[in-house]
This record gives structure tokens, sequence and C-alpha cells, in this order.
């Protein structure tokens, strides 16, 4: 299969489970949300075990589908990604969100802070990158 045509997949499952998770449930499948909920438990506890339980499961379908894993090459140390992880969760709780919230959730809502919150992602991202070319890091 057309590698573009498992990231169409892909993206129309997310698409589909962020949707019926907000008409059916009324809740907005951001993964930072999410996660946060099972460090300090709320109300609705098993279905964000469900849910961070499917995103851990999911890939199993894909070699299930498939046979193989698909190629993933990092390029870069690994301090430098921890570093970028840890940075992605801050701003994520400074944020008050992430891109799975914000981007798909909010942008389909017309969010008003959704859309500040996903034109600063992209041009930090933009900019981030800009300036590690730059730097010879990239």
């Amino acid at each position: 299969m057309h590698p573009y045509l498992v990231s169409l997949a892909g993206g129309l499952l997310i698409g589909l489970s962020a949707a019926l998770l907000l008409i059916l449930n009324g809740r907005i499948a951001g993964i930072s949300g999410i996660v946060g909920r099972l460090v300090s438990p709320q109300p609705g506890l098993a279905l964000n075990i469900a849910f961070v339980a499917g995103l851990v499961i999911g890939p199993l379908g894909y070699l299930a589908i498939f046979g193989g894993w698909p190629e993933v090459r990092l390029e870069n140390p690994l301090p430098m990604l921890l570093v970028a992880g840890l940075l992605v969760g801050f701003g994520t709780r400074m944020g008050s969100g992430c891109t799975s919230g914000h981007g798909v959730v909010g942008l389909a809502r017309l969010s008003r802070r959704s859309i500040a919150a996903v034109a600063t992602f992209m041009t930090t991202a933009v900019l981030t990158v800009l300036f590690l070319r730059l730097g010879g890091l990239l």
C-alpha cells in the first residue's frame, strides 16, 4: 500500500475518534489532558485509560495489517530529543493543550483560542527549524 494512503487512513481514524469522543461523550480528544487526568484521577478514569490503551495498542494493529513496523529514523542525538520532549511538555501545559486538542478538535470547532494556539505552535516550529538549520544542528 502506498505510504500516503497509510497516513491518510491514520488521519481519518484520528479525526473519527476525536469526533466520536466529542459527539458521544462531550469530551475533547486532547492527549495531554487525557494523560494528565490519569496522573491525578478525575471522573471518567475508565474512558481515559481506554483512550490511552488504544494509543498504545494501535501500532499492534498496524503490525497485524502490514506485517511489519513502519520505518522510523531518528537523526538527532538522544539529548536533543529529550530536551525537545521536555519543551513540548512544558509548552503543552503553558498553552492549555496540545496539537490534538487544539489542532484537531479546536480548529474544527473554529475556537479562537485554538486558532491562536495552532498559529503559535506552527510559527514556533518553523522558527525552531530555521534557527537549528542556520546553526548547523539540523
